[in-house]
């Protein structure tokens, strides 16, 4: 398992560290039976819906490459095609010289990442997680969670970099990380040299 500071030595894909809990705004998915499925750009518990005007090349992430790009709908993005499996969405957010990676995900039946920087639980439907970061377990030094029911944790991880939660009563949950990464990315043609992934893991425990 690979720790966050030693990433540039091991992959070459520059340092990875997470950040403090100051990143406020993240994108989560809500997928119910029978209805499409909807992400929005905000704080899950509470917290207004953020406009996604400024998002840029938003599209549903499949194993195979990228899928449909879901359109906007009362601030919240609106994915009609129906997904078998977990469902994963990104969209980048050009901030000045940075650039914030969005990769979000619903559902926790499937145990290889798709995204970039994903919470993969380590079997299906579990509830102990691990953090991959291009297809290789890192160690995630902390990992935010929130609840329809506004109950909040921070999950640290176990000494295998694993995290684990107990969802001890109903409520959509959603698990959220971020990481910046000291490597370059382009999109529309201009190139940042800081890159900040905001991974969401979000899954229902029904009653």
């Amino acid at each position: 398992m690979t720790p966050f500071n030693s990433l540039r030595t091991t992959l070459g894909l520059g340092t990875l560290f997470a950040l403090p809990m100051a990143q406020a705004d993240y994108l989560w998915i809500e997928r119910s039976a029978g209805q499409p499925a909807k992400a929005y750009l905000s704080e899950f518990q509470p917290g207004e819906h953020l406009d996604l005007g400024k998002l840029r090349e938003p599209a549903v992430r499949l194993a195979e490459g990228k899928g449909e790009a879901p359109r906007v709908e009362a601030n919240g993005y609106l994915i009609s095609a129906p997904v078998a499996g977990d469902l994963r969405l990104q969209a980048k957010l050009p901030e000045g010289g940075k650039l914030v990676i969005y990769e979000a995900k619903e559902g926790r039946g499937e145990t290889k990442a798709v995204n970039d920087l994903e919470l993969v639980p380590t079997t299906p439907g579990g509830n102990t997680f691990k953090l991959h970061w291009k297809g290789s377990v890192v160690s995630a030094s902390q990992v935010n969670v929130y609840t329809s029911e506004q109950w909040n944790r921070t999950l640290k991880p176990a000494e295998d970099g694993s995290v684990t939660l107990d969802p001890v009563f109903p409520a959509r949950y959603v698990l959220e990380v971020t990481a910046e990464v000291n490597g370059a990315a382009t999109v529309e043609g201009k190139r940042y040299e800081s890159v900040v992934h905001v991974a969401t893991l979000s899954f229902d425990v029904p009653r």
